[in-house]
């Protein structure tokens, strides 16, 4: 301030000045200017200098200071933001002595981002930008799910010039109906929607790499490529009895175990060694080129604290990609100040060495500096030896002094709402495209493609991403569960995964692109929970099928089959193959040990040889063996003969049992369980023709699927729900068909008898009282015809109860018991009618004259009427 006081004096000097000279301007503009009159020559070296001197032109700048306001309307926004509130200017005045002070000490620094225009070009405090919200969609209630949707729906915009900071800053509202800012712009959304939902997070404004402002990241690996860090089980070590038996003694030379260590030690390091030069050579060659304006690139971006919803440790979120990153990353290269919905930060810590050993302590003021003394962060208090503890007049001025700090106001920001449908579409028009290090990943809107696509990564040999791959497919909301689909076009299989679900409970589907149709190469996976046969797993081939299961009571884990070729039929074919099977030569079905059966009885492996007409058996092995038995059949002539009787010799049997004292099998034996092995044979065959078959349908289904594409809509979406919506116009017809049947029901009740009388355009008082006179005889008439009904019907029902009870008097000797109980059944019965048509005779009774004064009081309100009565 006293430096500003002594400046003030040639101040006033230089206004003075200035106001003669423009005393001494001529009304043509011109100043006036004593004429010298020079007769004497220039020397040689003048006129040099003249020369020189002529070369020099100057151009003076053209400034523009106004900021184009041209694409917001600002009748659209509320008074909040084109005035401020008087606590607003104070805090802009507080603001601005802020800048000073920070000017006057550190002429050196960058200026700092303070009160910059918003959309109507009103001066906002960057802090009352910020509007913390919590939106009702649950994604955006991590930081991962909000920063990957702020980095989705917005189009980046870069900072004109890059080196200098905005002069606007507009409001996250505004940002959102835009969908398009800069980084500013984007950090400024993101930290109110994490504010909102309880993280501690602060907008930093510093300097970043030319690929992080630009948001350039092609030379970053795409997220979805990098591979998630599995956890490794530790295998715990069998603890040794004391009286286990000791392993063999190693008889190998030790000398020798030591040189093959040290040689494949050498070898792996020279390995290693060869992988990191060629990493550092690619690395090198991948390089950016060096950037002109390194360290200088204006950028902002958030700053998440720990402490807040469990966060462990500080780190950064870079908006323009909604990743993270840690608080010394070198994409970063320093730090001017941090702010959020409270208070702004500056830094004055060394940022020569980027972000790397910054604290972000900011109750620390020695680090820090803080504009509002009231902090919700605790202040780090220097102690001072002159203090006085025990001065309680002190510790009174300090808090009288706390009473007088300046708050912040609350933001001058509407409340941030987000549609269902905006927040679905997020990326602008439904479609966004990034680059990656030889990768490229397009995203799309939920219920944008018809095929339920949302994203598609395609990953390529080199940089140019010109040599293609693989290529993944990400869907969602599909009928058919399909999630994720790969092409590898390198080897040609394609990869199908589902979601649970699907028909047929089918989890994961490979086969080549070439040839998509049955009896191909393919392996399908499926859900074995769902699944009544617990299949888990089934790989396909020309020539082979093979099938895994898990958790079955019969306790089969594996099953495969061998096909032999088709041998040629000549005549008309059906499209389903049935008649022309792959014929089968060989089948085998594996076991589990069964606990409940003995060994040497439990079959491990049941091997059909069709071609061979045989059937082989083996056993599982028993503890203290380490051979197992074994028995092989061989079907009789006419096993495939139906009602044919099968004939069994000891020849057709073979067998070998480990346990020579074990009881040999009685011939009768060996028959049934040659019977039962045939049926096992015919059993497996049929479910090997129903695997088939199953291929067949899913392949079928898959063909229909593909060519349909529907897509799962739920019933609460009214706008997509087209089911939904044909219901409401369905219903909505009803009710009008409705509405005019009433309309077409109420006719006018005097038209029958002025029918009788002509239609008389005019009604005279005679024809009136005749009108009505006929109509209520005509009611009258009515209710009297009512009532007889009700008594002839009743008079019946009273007369057919008599004649029943003269009937059960004259034969109730001779009845049975279940005639009686016929008999009191009717007569129960006919009693309830008669006792209803009792109660309706006396209602229609009580009601009929009601009815009759009602009508009177109508004709007599009637219009065409009411001048006669």
């Amino acid at each position: 301030m006293a430096d500003d006081a002594e400046q003030q004096p040639d101040n006033i000097a230089t206004e003075g000045e200035e106001n003669q000279e423009k005393e001494d301007i001529h009304e043509d503009g011109e100043k006036e200017i004593p004429e010298l009159t020079v007769t004497e020559e220039l020397t040689e070296d003048a006129e040099a200098l003249k020369n020189e001197l002529n070369k020099i032109v100057v151009h003076p700048p053209t400034i523009d200071l106004s900021i184009p306001m041209k694409e917001f309307d600002q009748t659209e926004f509320p008074a909040s933001y084109k005035e401020n509130l008087p606590k607003e200017n104070l805090v802009l005045q507080y603001a601005e002595n802020f800048r000073r002070q920070y000017v006057h000490l550190y002429r050196d620094r960058k200026p700092l981002l303070l009160n910059p225009v918003n959309e109507c070009g009103t001066e906002k405090f960057v802090c009352t930008t910020i509007r913390p919200t919590q939106l009702e969609f649950k994604e955006l209630y991590n930081w991962e799910g909000a920063a990957e949707f702020v980095a989705d729906y917005l189009n980046f915009e870069t900072l004109e010039p890059q080196t200098e900071l905005p002069r606007r800053l507009l409001s996250p509202t505004t940002i959102l109906k835009r969908q398009k800012g800069n980084c500013f712009d984007y950090s400024t959304l993101l930290c109110s929607l994490l504010i909102g939902v309880g993280y501690d997070a602060l907008v930093v404004n510093g300097y970043a790499t030319r690929e992080t402002c630009l948001a350039d990241e092609s030379r970053e690996i795409c997220p979805l490529m990098k591979k998630k860090e599995e956890v490794k089980e530790e295998v715990q070590k069998k603890e040794q009895k004391k009286y286990a038996v000791k392993a063999p003694k190693d008889l190998r030379s030790k000398f020798e175990l030591k040189q093959e260590a040290k040689a494949k030690a050498e070898k792996e390091a020279e390995e290693e060694q060869r992988k990191k030069e060629a990493e550092e050579k690619a690395a090198e060659l991948e390089k950016p080129p060096p950037d002109p304006l390194y360290g200088l690139r204006v950028h902002a971006w958030v700053l998440v604290l720990a402490g807040r919803r469990e966060v462990p440790e500080s780190f950064f979120i870079e908006p323009f990609t909604g990743l993270s990153h840690p608080v010394d990353s070198p994409s970063y290269l320093g730090i001017e100040s941090v702010w959020n919905a409270t208070n702004f930060w500056v830094n004055m810590q060394d940022c020569s060495d980027g972000v790397k050993g910054l604290s972000y302590d900011l109750g620390d003021c020695t680090r820090w500096e803080y504009m509002f003394p009231i902090t919700e962060k605790p202040l780090l208090k220097i102690p001072d030896v002159e203090d006085d503890i025990g001065d309680l007049d002190d510790d009174e001025e300090e808090e009288n002094e706390m009473d007088k700090h300046l708050d912040m106001p609350p933001s001058w920001v509407e409340p941030i709402k987000l549609s269902l449908r905006d927040f679905q579409m997020r990326c602008p028009q439904g479609k966004k495209t990034k680059l990656y290090k030889r990768a490229k990943l397009e995203k799309f809107a939920h219920y944008l493609m018809k095929d339920g696509l949302v994203s598609k990564l395609s990953m390529y040999e080199n940089r140019e991403l010109t040599d293609l791959i693989m290529v993944r497919e990400y869907f969602a909301h599909r009928v058919d569960k399909l999630c994720t689909k790969v092409h590898n076009h390198r080897s040609g299989w394609n990869t199908e995964f589902f979601d649970p679900g699907r028909h047929k409970c089918l989890k994961e589907h490979q086969f080549k692109a070439s040839s998509p149709g049955p009896e191909n190469d393919r392996i399908m996976l499926f859900y074995d929970e769902a699944r009544v046969d617990g299949l888990v797993k089934r790989v396909e081939s020309l020539s082979e099928m093979s099938e895994e299961y898990k958790n079955r009571d019969d306790f089969l884990y594996f099953k495969q089959v061998e096909f032999g070729k088709r041998t040629k039929k000549f005549g008309p074919q059906d499209g389903t193959g049935a008649n022309n099977m792959r014929p089968i030569v060989k089948m085998i079905q594996k076991f589990h040990r069964n606990p409940k059966k003995v060994a040497s009885e439990d079959i491990a492996e049941l091997m059909f040889l069709v071609s061979e007409d045989k059937i082989q058996l083996t056993y599982h092995t028993e503890d203290p063996r380490i051979a197992s038995s074994t028995r092989e059949f061989l079907k009789p002539a006419n096993w495939d003969e139906k009602g044919a009787t099968l004939t069994f010799n000891p020849e057709m049997h073979q067998t070998f049992q480990v346990d020579p004292t074990s009881p040999m099998n009685k011939n009768v034996e060996l028959y049934e369980m040659l019977l039962e092995m045939l049926k096992a044979e015919e059993k497996c065959r049929n479910e090997v023709r129903e695997s088939e078959e199953e291929v067949r349908e899913v392949l079928n289904e898959r063909t229909k699927e593909e060519t349909a594409s529907e897509l799962e809509i739920s019933v609460y979406d009214t706008d997509r729900n087209e089911k939904a919506k044909k219901h409401r116009r369905e219903l909505e017809r009803l009710q009008l068909e409705e509405r005019m049947r009433k309309q077409e029901m109420d006719i006018d009740y005097l038209a029958p008898f002025l029918a009788q009388m002509g239609n008389p355009d005019k009604i005279t008082r005679q024809q009136a009282y005749q009108l009505k006179e006929d109509c209520l005889g005509d009611l009258k008439k009515r209710l009297i015809d009512k009532a007889n009904l009700i008594q002839a019907r009743f008079e019946k029902e009273t007369q057919l109860l008599e004649k029943k009870q003269a009937w059960y008097q004259q034969n109730q000797v001779a009845m049975s018991k279940d005639d009686e109980e016929a008999y009191l059944d009717y007569c129960s019965e006919a009693l309830f009618r008669i006792h209803i048509l009792d109660l309706r005779l006396a209602r229609h009774k009580e009601q009929a004259p009601h009815k009759y004064m009602q009508l009177e009081q109508k004709l007599r309100s009637e219009e065409r009427l009411a001048e006669f009565f």
